[in-house]
């Protein structure tokens, strides 16, 4: 395939915008229409929903995976010759992964090998959405049902804890955990975040929990949040902080975790991938 073409099309899917796109490869829009078309045509399919942002379609995700596998190979070509190029690793990771144990795991790779790292945050359960649309060339995901195109390696387990302020159980707790938690204010990282639903059932067997809920979508903020007395909520160990009481000692909620990536021949992921294993076994259950 045509580099320029498909180099233009990945940009118009990271830009959202033609015009975004445009200004991104120092272009004017018609010629990115011209070239989106050109590539329709050179498939014989339909690749984008022209909405704002762009969408793709099936094709468009089939071969927008495809596309960054290429331009991943023709870097580590020009790596391998000797070039100065940069070689860019898009990676999905979740949240608290990002807050906690990944950065160290990205410290382990040699910086010799000039890796530009470009994180997409998301929701272990969603970050496999990216690798399945092209957007990333690896994630950070609790499938251990590999995208098509990808292989899978568990890394390990991340264990959370229902955890609340002294002050917030001063007000709240009036008998055993599970005949007032499911009614008090819960602090949840997103809308992805099912988390404290999943602890209260194991205490329900049937109902998730309050409906009054602080959403607040920061690794470190959210344990802020529970700190500050707003809610309770599921923290992982790494992230415990003075103040914070174990709501059910002994009960808690493991998920696993697992690194997909292309089965793509590629250095630059190769040496992320096991950068990230080697960390993830000292850092996870």
């Amino acid at each position: 395939m045509d580099l320029d073409l498909v180099r233009t099309l990945l940009a118009v899917v990271d830009a959202g915008t033609f015009d975004a796109a445009a200004a991104m490869l120092h272009v004017t829009p018609s010629a990115v229409s011209q070239r989106i078309k050109a590539l329709e045509q050179r498939t014989g399919r339909v690749l984008l929903v022209r909405a704002r942002p762009v969408r793709l379609t099936p094709s468009g995700e089939v071969l927008v995976r495809y596309g960054r596998q290429l331009l991943a190979l023709d870097q580590d070509l020009d790596a391998a010759l000797g070039s100065d190029a940069v070689v860019r690793v898009p990676i999905a990771v979740n949240a608290d992964s990002l807050a906690t144990w990944f950065l160290p795991a990205l410290q382990r790779v040699p910086s010799s090998l000039k890796i530009s790292f470009d994180l997409h945050r998301e929701d272990q359960d969603h970050t496999t959405a990216l690798l399945r649309q092209g957007v990333v060339m690896a994630a950070v995901t609790s499938s251990r049902e590999p995208v098509a195109g990808c292989s899978v390696r568990k890394l390990g387990s991340i264990r959370y804890a229902a955890m609340a302020s002294q002050s917030f159980i001063d007000t709240y707790a009036d008998g055993p955990v599970k005949s007032w938690l499911p009614d008090a204010p819960v602090v949840v990282f997103d809308r992805n975040d099912d988390l404290q639903d999943r602890f209260v059932r194991t205490l329900t067997r049937g109902r998730g929990a309050a409906e009054h809920r602080h959403y607040v979508p920061s690794s470190e903020v959210y344990v802020r949040a529970i700190v500050a007395g707003l809610g309770w909520g599921m923290v992982p160990p790494q992230q415990l902080q003075e103040g914070l009481v174990d709501l059910a000692p002994g009960r808690t909620v493991d998920i696993p975790l697992y690194w997909q990536q292309w089965k793509l021949d590629s250095p630059a992921l190769t040496a992320v991938a096991d950068a990230v294993a080697a960390e993830a076994a000292v850092a996870l259950r």
